[in-house]
């Protein structure tokens, strides 16, 4: 399969092109514009690297030509950054999905497969959060998300393009040393030698995914014949305090320092999903326990900072 992975050199798109590379069978192509990720990230890989921009049409017009198909991981992921600059999230999300579209149109491109959120599209709704519920965006981002999913199902109804939106939940594990999401952030906070802050009491519940389960989704959704939306998590709900816990027996910091400060306005309290309708149709499951991948997310940091 000749594979174009947009936002490559992130988190998700470095730990995918690992996956696929491992199992054979993939061209692949990684598009990215190196705000976050970085091409050296890619290096041990026998890929094409391109350096650019979704919104770019005539870098997308040099990718695109050959393609089977395409794993959307660019995008503006940061929550609050959305609701204090909703301009520059729209611009990222929203039309430069449009133009990969568009692009994907022209070069006959047959299927995309794109990163959304569960979470920040449905907003504060009972949980465990599913695909048939009702979204209300609590969040410029979650809006972006949702405007995006729109999208590809009329461009897969209208034009033929096999769609599929893959609900990603709270994703953590290796090759994470740029993101800003809150198990990377604890433990690089961990390392310092510096408290960890808690917006709220910990009392919040996420749902947090291991990346290499993530990665079997993703994998599924490229090779399976389905179309459409589907939530990807372990399914089942964590507290922040309980996340800490683990990070506290994990690290050997049974006294870390915790600081607990005002919730933030647009973020959600409690949510988790129900991955029934990804397990049926696409044969998903999320095999690995939080603490056995916190304590392989733990030994990856520990790799890079040079200790062991």
């Amino acid at each position: 399969m000749r594979l174009l992975v947009t936002g490559g050199a992130g988190f998700v798109g470095t730990n995918l092109i690992h996956y696929l590379s491992e199992r054979g069978g993939f061209e692949i192509c990684a598009l990215d514009n190196e705000s976050l990720g970085r091409r050296e990230n890619l290096a041990p890989y026998d890929i094409e690297f391109v350096k650019g921009d979704i919104r770019d049409v005539d870098a997308l017009d040099r990718v695109l030509p050959g393609k089977d198909a395409i794993v959307h991981l660019a995008a503006d992921t940061r929550v609050i950054d959305s609701i204090e600059n909703p301009d520059e999230n729209f611009d990222v999300n929203v039309l430069g999905t449009f133009r990969l579209l568009q692009a994907a149109r022209r070069h006959g491109v047959g299927r995309i497969v794109n990163a959304s959120t569960g979470g920040a599209i449905l907003g504060e709704a009972p949980p465990p959060v599913h695909e048939e519920m009702v979204a209300r965006p609590s969040s410029p981002y979650g809006a972006s998300k949702l405007a995006v999913e729109g999208y590809l199902s009329a461009f897969s109804e209208s034009y033929g393009l096999a769609a599929t939106s893959l609900r990603f939940s709270n994703i953590y594990g290796p090759r994470s040393f740029h993101k800003g999401s809150v198990v990377a952030h604890f433990i690089k906070q961990i390392l310092a030698g510096k408290p960890l802050v808690v917006y709220g009491d910990g009392s919040q519940v996420r749902d947090y995914l291991y990346t290499g389960d993530l990665m079997d989704g993703i994998h599924a959704a490229l090779t399976a014949e389905k179309s459409g939306v589907f939530q990807l998590g372990s399914g089942k709900p964590t507290t922040l305090n309980e996340l800490i816990g683990v990070l506290k027996e994990v690290s050997g910091e049974p006294d870390l320092q915790v600081r607990y400060e005002d919730f933030r306005a647009g973020e959600i309290h409690t949510t988790w999903c129900d991955i029934g309708k990804a397990r049926r149709e696409l044969g998903f499951s999320a095999d690995t326990g939080l603490k056995d991948g916190v304590t392989a997310t733990w030994a990856w940091f520990r790799e890079q900072t040079g200790e062991s």
